[in-house]
């Protein structure tokens, strides 16, 4: 663990058991080995994640998209190049295993919840944190604390990572990223509607329909942390160009609370992805995260590429890490089409 120094041996584990799984076999708790009847047999049978096959680097404007593995990446960034990060990351991974992609795909089962149509539209699917075990739980955490860990050093000082979550798990990256060296900074809600919460109890709608089994969800929030500042945050902001968050305007403070309608249909066509946000939200969140307007945005769970097409938007610079082959491709079509994109939507 040379990348991240000093690491709890359960969140090793933990990153063994989400970044590896065709390289190490979990035998029992805390006992792995590699994969195969020997490490070299292993090692002639399977292709390890350095070695793989990634494709070229798809550029756009000032928008760089990469696939790689981004804890392979950000080990060979060089310390102090970014200056903030937007991301809507997976959780532990496990949303996005082979299986439940595939169960997702298939429109059934896993932790994806594919709500129905109402009025003709078609609903984007939601991971159910809700099923999520005790142990899935300290594995997120692991996550995200060898994620920041990993991370830190490579952010200026005053540099914000601003990470998607929601309710019921956004207390965990927080206090992951905290652990790992990160100042909280409190989060950002986006306020709209989801298809969280608010249903009946399953199989006793009849019976019990006035009650609601969890409150109907009506915000997200972005958790907010920051790299420590050097000094003052006048000090940083001249050395740095970092510290704070960019004013939408002279006369007007950047907010902790956005009003953001559902991710539209034009925007869902032109980039197929589950958690897809809206370019409206995004520019807003993007805009806010250089308080000089310069310096480098990372999104190193790039998806269908809209951090990286809002800072295109808002002529900023920007890099992209995606793991997934399926998605990178998604993400090279779709970044020019959300960068041109003029949403409705106030900002």
């Amino acid at each position: 663990m040379k990348l991240v120094g000093p690491t709890p041996s359960s969140s090793i584990r933990s990153y063994l058991r989400l970044n590896t799984p065709d390289i190490f076999v979990r035998e029992k708790r805390g006992v792995y080995r590699l994969m195969g009847k020997s490490a070299d047999a292993s090692c002639r049978q399977r292709e390890l994640p350095e070695t793989r096959n990634w494709e070229v680097p798809f550029t756009y404007g000032n928008a760089t998209l990469l696939h790689e593995d981004c804890f392979n990446w950000i080990a060979g960034r060089e310390d102090n190049s970014l200056h903030a990060v937007i991301t809507d990351p997976p959780y532990g991974l496990h949303e996005y295993s082979p299986d439940q992609q595939t169960k997702l795909r298939n429109g059934k089962g896993g932790v994806w919840r594919i709500p129905p149509s109402y009025d003709g539209h078609k609903r984007s699917p939601l991971p159910r944190f809700t099923t999520l075990t005790r142990e899935q739980l300290d594995e997120l955490f692991a996550f995200f604390y060898v994620w920041g860990k990993a991370l830190l050093p490579k952010l200026v000082p005053g540099a914000h990572a601003v990470v998607a979550s929601n309710p019921l798990v956004s207390y965990i990256v927080s206090s992951a990223l905290s652990d790992a060296g990160f100042e909280r900074r409190g989060e950002i809600v986006r306020l709209t509607m989801t298809m969280r919460g608010g249903d009946r109890p399953k199989g006793a709608h009849d019976e019990f329909r006035g009650v609601s089994v969890m409150p109907r969800s009506m915000w997200e929030p972005w958790v907010v942390a920051r790299k420590p500042v050097e000094g003052r945050v006048q000090d940083n902001l001249r050395k740095w160009k970092t510290g704070g968050f960019r004013r939408p305007s002279d006369d007007k403070p950047f907010g902790d609370v956005i009003e953001s309608s559902p991710t539209g249909k034009a925007e869902r066509t032109m980039a197929t992805h589950p958690s897809l946000k809206p370019q409206a939200f995004m520019r807003r969140l993007v805009h806010a995260a250089l308080p000089l307007g310069e310096g480098v945005i990372l999104d190193p769970f790039s998806g269908a590429g809209s951090t990286l097409a809002a800072a295109e938007a808002v002529g900023y610079k920007s890099i992209g890490i995606e793991k997934d082959s399926y998605y990178f491709g998604v993400a090279k079509e779709a970044i020019p089409k959300l960068a041109k994109y003029r949403p409705r939507e106030k900002s």
